[in-house]
This record gives C-alpha cells, sequence and structure tokens, in this order.
C-alpha cells in the first residue's frame, strides 16, 4: 500500500463520504487512489471555496469536513477559508499536496510552507515527513478536529511521501496524544456555585454562541431555558440555538441587533454565556456588563472564558453535559415579571421599521417572507455585508440552521457554504443570500452547482454597492465615498441562464411572493436577484 492509497482509506475508516477539493501535480497520488474509492469528490472552482464547502458540510454533518489541495498556490488559496473556519470553531481536515521532500526549502516550482503559513489558523498542523506515519496522523487529525473546541487541522504531505510504499497499515491503535486531553465534564463545584448564582438572580438571561451547535446542545439549551423560564438572547453564531420564533428568544444582540435583546442584556442581573466568546460586534463594552451582572462563563475551550468578558463564575466543559447537570439540579424559574418585560418588550418590537420604495425590493420584508415560505428545517446561508444583518435579524430559524461567516466575517462565503450544507442534507432546502459584491467572489461556484447538480437557490440581494462599507462612509466619513461602486458588474441573471440555471429578477415587493414560489417549487438550482435602494441601510 502507498502512502496515497492509505491517506484515502484512512478517510474511508473515518467514514468520509464527500470531500472538496481542487488537484494538481504534487496532490495528484492521492487523487489517483482517491478513484478506487466510494468517497464523493467534489471539485469546486477555487481552492478558497473547498475549505468553505467543508465548512458548511461540517456544520450541517456534525464531523468534520475535508478539503483538497496541491502544493504552493493551491495551498495558500486554502489560507482564507481556513482561517473562516478557525474563527467559528469549525471542524475541518484540510490535506494538501508538498513538494518532494528532499527539494523542501529549496524555492522549488510550486513550494511554499503552508505549515507556517497557517500556523495562526489552524488548531494543529502535521507535515509527514514518514509514510509510516500517515494512518496515525490522519486518526489525530480527526481526533484534534473533532473533539474539545473544534477546529481546522492541516496536513501536508510531499508527492514522495503520496508514492512511497508503506508496511502494516494500523489503524486500530487508540489516540494518545500528550498535553492533548480536553475536559468535557464540567467541575461539580462550579455547577453548584453556578445554580446558587441563578436562583438568587432576579433578571437572568441565557447568552447563546456557536458553542451550542458545537456540542450538539440545542435541545438540552432549549429544555433547560423552558424549565427555569430564563430569557435567551444568542450571538451571530448562535442564531437557531432556540427557535426564532420562541417567546423565550430575544434575538440577536450587538451592534447589528435588536432591541430586544440589547436590553435584555443591559438590565441583567445574571448572564449565561453559553458556548460564546462575545466579540467586539456582539457586546461592545463588556466590562460594563460584568459590573452590572454576576457572569457564568460556559465553554470547552478554557481560554475562551474571561477572555472578552470578566467571567465571575467560569465552567469548563462540553455544554452538552454541563446544561444536563443544569437541568437536573437547577429546579427554579426567573420571576415573572422579569421574563414578562422582556417578552412584552420583544412583542412591541417584533414589526420591523421599514420603508419600501417603488422599484425596489424591501430587504425585511423579503426576508420574512422567504422565512414564511421556506420549510421549517431549511438552511440559509447568509454572507458578509448588509444581507447578513438583513437576514440575521429576519429570517426565522426553527428547526434548521443559519450558517454565515460571524467571526472572519468572510466575503464569498454563502455559496460555497451552501454547496457543502446541500451535500450533507440533500432534502433540506438550502438557501445562500448574498450582495452583488459577495456574490462576484464566488459565483464561479455556479459551476459545481450544476456539475454536482444540487438544489441550492441564490439570492442576490442586488444594491449597484458595497453597502456595509458605503454605509460605514456615509456614517463616520462624511459621505465621501470611494470604491464601493460597482459599475460594470453583469447581469446575473444572463450568467445564471449561461449555466443553465433558472433565474429571476424582480423589482418590486409586489412581486416578492410568486418569485419565492418560482424559486422554490422544485430541487432545482435557482438563481433571484432582488433589486435594492442603493441607500437602504442594515437595520
Amino acid at each position: 500500500m502507498t502512502g496515497a492509497q492509505a491517506m484515502v482509506k484512512c478517510l474511508e475508516r473515518e467514514g468520509v463520504q464527500v470531500a472538496f477539493g481542487y488537484p494538481g501535480a504534487a496532490i495528484c497520488p492521492f487523487y489517483d487512489a482517491l478513484l478506487d474509492s466510494n468517497i464523493r469528490h467534489v471539485l469546486v472552482r477555487t481552492e478558497q471555496n473547498a475549505a468553505h464547502a467543508a465548512s458548511g458540510y461540517a456544520r450541517i454533518s456534525g464531523k468534520p469536513g475535508v478539503c483538497i489541495a496541491t502544493s504552493g498556490p493551491g495551498a495558500t488559496n486554502l489560507l482564507t477559508g481556513i482561517a473562516s473556519a478557525y474563527m467559528d470553531s469549525i471542524g475541518l481536515v484540510v490535506i494538501t499536496g508538498q513538494v518532494r521532500s528532499d527539494l523542501l526549502g529549496r524555492d522549488v516550482f510550486q513550494e511554499a510552507d503552508i505549515t507556517g503559513a497557517a500556523e495562526p489558523f489552524t488548531k494543529h498542523s502535521y507535515l509527514v515527513k514518514n509514510p509510516i506515519d500517515i494512518p496515525r496522523i490522519m486518526k489525530e487529525a480527526f481526533h484534534i478536529a473533532s473533539t474539545g473546541r473544534p477546529g481546522p487541522v492541516l496536513i501536508d504531505v510531499p508527492i514522495d511521501m503520496q508514492k512511497a510504499e508503506i508496511g502494516d497499515f494500523d489503524y486500530d491503535t487508540p489516540v494518545d496524544i500528550i498535553g492533548y486531553k480536553p475536559n468535557s465534564q464540567g467541575h461539580s463545584l462550579q455547577i453548584r456555585k453556578a445554580i446558587q448564582a441563578i436562583q438568587s438572580s432576579k433578571r437572568p438571561v441565557i447568552c447563546a454562541g456557536g458553542g451550542v451547535f458545537s456540542a450538539k446542545a440545542r435541545k438540552e439549551l432549549r429544555q433547560f431555558a423552558e424549565q427555569c423560564r430564563i430569557p435567551v438572547i444568542c450571538t451571530m453564531m448562535g442564531i437557531g440555538a432556540l427557535p426564532s420564533d420562541h417567546e423565550l428568544n430575544m434575538g440577536m444582540l450587538g451592534t447589528h441587533g435588536c432591541i430586544p435583546a440589547n436590553k435584555a442584556i443591559r438590565d441583567a442581573d445574571l448572564v449565561i454565556l453559553a458556548g460564546a466568546r462575545v466579540g467586539d460586534r456582539a457586546v461592545a463594552a463588556p466590562d460594563q456588563v460584568a459590573e452590572r451582572a454576576t457572569i457564568i462563563h460556559i465553554d470547552i475551550d478554557p481560554a475562551e472564558i474571561g477572555k472578552n468578558m470578566p467571567a465571575h463564575i467560569p465552567i469548563v466543559g462540553d455544554l452538552k453535559l454541563v446544561l444536563k447537570e443544569l437541568i437536573k439540579d437547577c429546579d427554579w424559574q426567573a420571576p415573572e415579571d422579569w421574563v414578562n418585560q422582556v417578552t412584552d418588550r420583544k412583542a412591541r418590537y417584533s414589526i420591523p421599521k421599514t420603508s419600501p420604495e417603488e422599484g425596489y425590493v424591501e430587504p425585511k420584508l423579503f426576508m420574512r417572507a422567504l422565512s414564511r415560505k421556506m420549510r421549517p428545517d431549511s438552511i440559509l446561508c447568509a454572507d458578509v455585508g448588509q444581507n447578513q444583518i438583513w437576514s440575521a435579524n429576519n429570517f426565522t430559524v426553527s428547526e434548521g440552521f443559519f450558517l454565515t461567516s460571524g467571526g472572519m466575517g468572510t466575503m464569498g462565503y454563502s455559496i460555497p457554504s451552501a454547496v457543502g450544507a446541500k451535500m450533507a442534507s440533500p432534502g433540506r432546502q438550502v438557501c445562500a443570500i448574498c450582495g452583488d459584491g459577495s456574490f462576484q467572489m464566488s459565483m464561479m461556484e455556479l459551476g459545481t452547482i450544476c456539475q454536482q447538480n444540487l438544489g441550492v437557490k441564490i439570492v442576490v440581494m442586488r444594491n449597484t454597492r458595497l453597502g456595509m462599507v458605503r454605509e460605514l462612509q456615509d456614517n463616520q466619513y462624511k459621505g465621501r465615498h470611494n470604491a464601493v461602486y460597482l459599475d460594470g458588474s453583469p447581469d446575473f441573471v444572463s450568467i445564471a441562464k449561461a449555466y443553465g440555471i433558472k433565474a429571476l429578477s424582480i423589482s418590486s415587493d409586489r412581486e416578492v411572493e410568486a418569485a419565492i414560489d418560482e424559486m422554490l417549487k422544485d430541487d432545482k438550482p435557482f438563481l433571484l436577484v432582488c433589486n435594492v435602494n442603493p441607500g437602504y441601510p442594515s437595520l
């Protein structure tokens, strides 16, 4: 067995069914071995999108996504996708080809130190120096990517390591990595302290983050919130942790969040951070919150606790297990007047302020219409920019998922992540929302969608601007616009039709209902362009 064949066999033993990649000379032995496997390979149109697609796949499947690239520019093109996954704690196994071992460091054709370049954005990385190590390295990579706080693991494999023959193939030896023993069971004393603080509080609130999904703890979060009648707010990565239309869900907090959520954390005397690191877009002044309220921070990664907001009661452990302990031992309910205060406020602000204008589609109204018409278990992949904010605040996530690039804010994320999500769950409706700026960063993946026959729906909010930057220039730079006009953009409907994809463009709210019905009537790819007022704000 060659090193390349061993790599493929390792993927099979891990239960990998789909991998996303782009071949090249330095990874060809692996691709040749992949032909003899039942693993489905998805050819993306640029390597960055292999990582984004693997991310979408990982978030829906609950297993590490796999992406592949060749050496040099193939590997470096992955970096943005790797960094995006790292910031959002998404488990990936990234496989790159590398030049021959004896040529390393000589600046030969398509050589790049990818393990060095990716070091800030990976949970761990390997450079294979002996083909015998391949089974051990692959098994460790999947273990590291999927345990503790999930994240990307890079395996760089020189071409001679792929071609070399290995001896015995051993994939049964248990993983035992010195210094890597993630703690999953929360400390019982800390949990008791948390219960005492909860039962002593008058105005508690739960702040749910992306860790709820990493821990597969949606059911436990809901059970705990309902049992104790504690209102829930969420970060952008935590959207859908509790159904958006649940009476206790106050919505997304932060700079681009909603008033009920922001006022709830302002008024709270106790905040339970559940798998959330509350970065600057979520809480602008975390020290002020910690001065007013007792902070209970639950996270699998001890490095996250107290990093952005001081924690009075830190609990290091798997969120699912900790919530089960809280459910078992916390027989208490929040004061009714507090619950009524926040839920009444939510009711008052439930109808968004909209400003319909003839000749344009109103984004908030569109997102609410799309939410009503998509199935409850559907997946919405939001890109970055104004479209992300319109989606986050107006699309109801009940049984499905809201995928976006929360930490890195990577434009071009939505379409490839939708490809990965659809591959992971073919029976669900999957829709990517993007602006005309972000669409042009990944519209080449229309080719991937067609080649794989994926029923991905794409909505382009076309305002002929880099809308979020334009809004920033309006608010902070006296309206002096620079480099935000998207003149020269193509006819997106014609682009879609050139790929054989049905497409439609609408320019009024009267057309919205029929257009969404047309888009969702079957499980085939569809592109819907919504023409939006160039000056329309995020909120």
